[in-house]
C-alpha cells in the first residue's frame, strides 16, 4: 500500500481528480459559469449623429403630414430626395414611377 503524505493542501489533495456529473450536482455547475450581463453599446449613426431628437421629431411630423397631403392627392407610391443648396436642405417628394404592361 502506498504511504499517505501529510501537510497537503486542498487542492494538492485533490489534484486531477474529476466529479462525474450526477442530476445532483449537474445544477451547481451550471451555476458556477459567471452570467455576463448584456451591454447594448449603440453606435453612433452618423446619419443621425446631428439630428436632436426634438430636430427628428419634427421632420418626421412634417414627412408625415407631407404623406397625408400626398395620399389625398392619389399619390400613394412616391420617394424623397434631399438636395443640398448652400446652408440649405430640401426634402422633395417624388411620385415613384409605375411599370405599365
Amino acid at each position: 500500500m502506498a504511504k499517505i503524505p501529510k501537510n497537503l493542501s486542498d487542492s494538492a489533495m485533490m489534484g486531477g481528480y474529476q466529479e462525474k456529473a450526477t442530476f445532483e450536482t449537474a445544477i451547481y455547475n451550471e451555476a458556477d459559469e459567471p452570467v455576463k450581463p448584456v451591454k447594448k453599446e449603440q453606435k453612433e449613426n452618423l446619419a443621425t449623429a446631428f439630428l436632436t431628437p426634438e430636430l427628428q421629431e419634427k421632420v418626421g411630423k412634417a414627412l408625415l403630414d407631407m404623406k397625408l397631403e400626398l395620399y389625398k392627392q392619389g399619390v400613394v407610391d412616391f420617394t424623397v430626395k434631399v438636395a443640398r443648396q448652400g446652408s440649405q436642405i430640401t426634402l422633395t417628394a417624388v411620385p415613384a414611377k409605375t411599370k405599365n404592361k
